[in-house]
C-alpha cells in the first residue's frame, strides 16, 4: 500500500483494522506502483519578466485618476454647497 508516495502498509498495520477490512482491502487491491514511473521533483523557475516602470504604463495614469476624480467631485460638491448658501 502507499500514502503520500510512500509505502502505507506499517501505517495500516499500526491502525488495529478488522478480519473483514483486510478482506475488502483483498478484494479491492489493484496492483503495485512501478517505481519507475514515478516523477522527480522537478525545480520551479518562475518565468522572466520584464521590469515594470509605473511611471510609464496607463496602469498608472488611471491609478492617479481613481484618486484624483472623486477627490475633485467632492471639492465641487463642497464649493456650490458654501456657494448657494
Amino acid at each position: 500500500m502507499w500514502y503520500a508516495g510512500k509505502g502505507a502498509t506499517a501505517h495500516f498495520e499500526d491502525v488495529g483494522h478488522s478480519s473483514t477490512t483486510r478482506a475488502v482491502m483483498d478484494e479491492i487491491y489493484v496492483g503495485d506502483i512501478d517505481a519507475a514511473t514515478i516523477l522527480s521533483k522537478v525545480e520551479y523557475k518562475p518565468p522572466k519578466q520584464s521590469h515594470y516602470n509605473h511611471d510609464k504604463t496607463p496602469r498608472f495614469v488611471i491609478k492617479v485618476l481613481q484618486i484624483l476624480v472623486p477627490l475633485l467631485i467632492l471639492g465641487f460638491a463642497v464649493g456650490m454647497r458654501f456657494y448657494t448658501k
